[in-house]
């Protein structure tokens, strides 16, 4: 297996590491061939990330939980977008989960439901019920840098295989900023 470059780190397979990986991931990583690199998990956040890794940002996608309500019924969801766009949470997002009012998830929900670190969470090994939007831009990005469930590490996947997740939809749901 070949690793791809991406930035100044040390790439390797995710199965060779998993201690990379937060538990929930492991399992759920399954057949998608991905990547996994130790940083410094102070630099877990995006802009800080790409600057001291030498990853480009448009190389770059992020995991955020949303958390949606109709009729006292909750939904939450994990939206895949780009570093470089920005989802339409109260647009495209909240019509496609059927919602009445939808927010970011609180920090600490997002945590415990689902069992992964903040900053860090990814779509892969999410709870099983939870639908997973990916933005069209990043299921044809190529190879890129999402979280692996921990501050310390990163994955590097195909943007096409997150659309191939059991609960994804690939839909156009952000903008470039």
């Amino acid at each position: 297996m070949t690793v791809p470059p991406m930035g100044t780190l040390d790439w390797r397979p995710a199965a060779e590491v998993p201690e990379l990986l937060a538990a929930p991931v492991r399992p759920a990583l399954g057949d998608i061939p991905g990547y996994a690199a130790a940083i410094d998990p102070t630099l877990a956040d995006t802009a800080a990330f790409c600057a001291e890794y030498d990853v480009p940002i448009a190389a770059s996608a992020n995991c955020v939980i949303v958390h949606g309500k109709r009729a006292g019924e909750s939904t939450y969801a994990a939206v895949m977008v780009l570093a470089t766009h920005r989802a339409d949470v109260n647009g495209v997002i909240r019509k496609h989960l059927g919602v009445r009012k939808i927010s970011f998830a609180a920090q600490d929900d997002a945590v415990g439901a689902t069992g992964m670190e903040y900053g860090g969470i990814t779509p892969i090994g999410l709870p099983a019920d939870w639908p997973v939007l990916v933005d069209e831009a990043v299921a044809q990005a190529g190879l890129v840098v999402i979280g692996s469930g921990i501050r310390a590490s990163k994955l590097l996947v195909e943007g096409s295989d997150l659309a191939k997740l059991p609960t994804a939809t690939v839909l156009a749901l952000a903008n470039p900023v």
